[in-house]
């Protein structure tokens, strides 16, 4: 299993196999429940147990651990989360790796743990970084256990909205960002099927992770005949109550209070004032279920791909601009009030202050603005002689050259296209080798925003980076659908000797495409912060939906924050056209 360097549990609440809206999940951000549940209640002792006190059949007993105990001598528990249905949720140590992971447990006898196992090894093998990875799931001494990452800079969308409903761009990236996610998810044959707030994290860099991918459901037996509708139907819920503050169904769950009974599904501007009309209705078209009709006669969105497609076809919502502080008054000093160098005004005198002349009506402002008059007068007349030479030239040389424009344009057809800039929907971090960089933040290589970046980690050999250690970084971009990609323009944030960058056409956003298995574009050496990357003669009508911009040289950088010095690159924006 591949590892990352840090970790989350998806801790189990107390729903058991009930539906998405069922009662709210428990568990805080950092994959501690706020209200920790035991098997000891009556109500669960006798779902254990039948009318004649014997153990029910086909349900295990969780395994009887304690804190302290360890896993494959590297696991360390350390606080039982969750203990519920014959599985257990533990806060523990990677103690070979020093840091925090998250670990489901349950017996090897499980009637569910061999799903649990099959569900786990596949979320790991998808390694999309918009999901809380899967670092190890084993069956060894009678137990079933799988490793998670822990997210301890992350929040739930639980608590997020229980201090009230998100701001529209919030909403957006929200619901923008988990659509892609699940698209990409489906697309690889795997279903979430239990995509609640408590599954949902917001990091502190402001990008949304989801944690259970599969898992979450194996843990509690759950299927679907229709997987992707009902994931659908889950990022709608999700969005409503970004919006409202409210379940859209008539029970509360996940500390939010259901709609009034009898009143059916109702759109979120309906419910509270204010609501932004685009989002309201693409949640009413995520929603539709059981005969409701979609909102405005839209057509309902029944897959994530298709909530994708109409996110896409919504203006995009920008960021609040940033409140301005206006600069405290200026306050006039007594020298800048004519006063210094006078005397001292003794007790009962009265002074007489002279209001200042207006600006520039002294003796010295009339002269300076006489001056700039003449300057801007003088400045007109030049450029209005430069411009009328210039168009007499032109029109010379239209004269001289229009026999010989007019024949290429015969020679070369119709005139060259004017080049676009194609739309990043997605990306993912492309690892051929070793550990990931910073698959975090890829998203803010097409934010928009310069200031924010992917970096590198900082490697000893260079510039060059060594094949048999590690043979490049990268990142796999999503167009969305197929594009003809004549070049890209990549922000650098270090310059030097020397940055060598290689675009190549690939099938998805995963690393499990081999270099030797992709079509080369183009490549670029540069010393400098821009590097513009042409796709090769012949390549250049080449189409594709998936690019991966792969570094393979990477100049000296002193030391920052991140790293220390060394052969480094951080991308600031990409942008392709064709």
């Amino acid at each position: 299993m591949a590892e990352r360097s840090t970790a989350a549990v998806d801790v189990a609440d107390n729903s058991g196999d009930e539906p998405l809206t069922a009662k709210a999940d428990q568990s805080t951000a950092d994959g501690v429940a706020q209200n920790r549940e035991r098997e000891t209640d009556s109500s669960e002792s006798e779902e254990e147990q039948g009318s004649d006190g014997r153990r029910s059949p086909g349900r295990a007993s969780p395994p009887e651990l304690h804190s302290g105990h360890k896993l494959a001598r590297r696991y360390r528990l350390e606080e039982c989360v969750t203990r519920l249905d014959g599985f257990s949720s533990w806060r523990a140590v990677d103690e070979k790796l020093r840091r925090a992971v998250g670990v489901h447990l349950l017996p090897a006898d499980h009637p569910r743990a061999r799903s649990v196992l099959a569900a786990a090894r596949s979320s790991a093998l998808l390694g999309d970084p918009r999901f809380v990875q899967v670092l190890d799931a084993v069956e060894e001494n009678d137990l079933v256990y799988v490793v998670h990452e822990w997210l301890p800079d992350a929040t739930e969308l639980t608590a997020l909205l229980a201090a009230g409903p998100l701001e529209v761009h919030e909403a957006y990236q929200m619901v923008s960002q988990v659509s892609q996610a699940m698209a990409a998810a489906h697309r690889e044959g795997l279903a979430h099927l239990r995509l609640t707030p408590g599954a949902v994290l917001r990091t502190s860099s402001g990008q949304w992770r989801i944690r259970g991918l599969a898992v979450n459901a194996a843990l509690r037996g759950i299927t679907s005949d229709t997987p992707q509708r009902t994931d659908t139907e889950a990022i709608g819920a999700l969005l409503y109550a970004t919006l409202t503050q409210r379940w859209p169904y008539e029970d509360d769950a996940y500390g939010l209070s259901g709609l009034p009974k009898g009143v059916g599904l109702i759109p979120p501007d309906q419910v509270r004032a204010g609501v932004h009309r685009g989002l309201s209705e693409l949640a009413m078209r995520a929603l539709v279920n059981d005969g409701a009709t979609a909102s405005r006669q839209e057509p309902p969105c029944t897959t994530p791909e298709e909530l994708v497609k109409a996110i896409g076809e919504m203006p995009r919502i920008r960021p609040p601009e940033p409140a301005f502080t206006a600069p405290p008054e200026y306050q006039r000093t007594t020298y800048q009030q004519g006063s210094y160098g006078r005397p001292a005004s003794y007790p009962g005198a009265t002074q007489s202050m002279s209001a200042p002349l207006p600006p520039l009506q002294t003796r010295t402002g009339k002269v300076l603005k006489w001056a700039v008059s003449a300057l801007l007068i003088a400045a007109l007349g030049l450029g209005s002689w430069q411009l009328a030479d210039a168009l007499m030239d032109h029109e010379k040389s239209d004269e001289t050259g229009n026999t010989r424009t007019t024949d290429e344009n015969d020679k070369s057809g119709i005139g060259t296209k004017p080049a676009r800039t194609l739309t990043i929907t997605g990306a993912a971090e492309y690892v051929a080798k070793g550990s990931a960089q910073a698959p975090g933040d890829v998203a803010k290589t097409y934010d928009g925003d310069s200031s924010t970046y992917w970096r590198s980690k900082s490697f000893v050999d260079g510039p060059a980076m060594n094949p048999s250690f590690k043979p490049g970084v990268g990142i796999v971009y999503d167009l969305g659908s197929e594009q003809t990609i004549t070049a890209a323009s990549i922000g650098l944030r270090f310059p030097g000797d020397r940055t060598t960058v290689t675009l190549y056409a690939t099938d998805s956003l995963t690393s499990s495409t081999a270099l030797s298995s992709m079509r080369k574009l183009g490549t670029l050496t540069t010393s400098g912060t821009t590097a513009k990357v042409k796709a090769d003669k012949g390549d250049e009508r080449v189409k594709t939906r998936y690019v991966l911009v792969w570094f393979t040289a990477l100049p000296y950088a002193p030391g920052d924050q991140f790293s220390g010095a060394g052969y480094k690159q951080a991308v600031t924006d990409v942008k392709f056209t064709g």
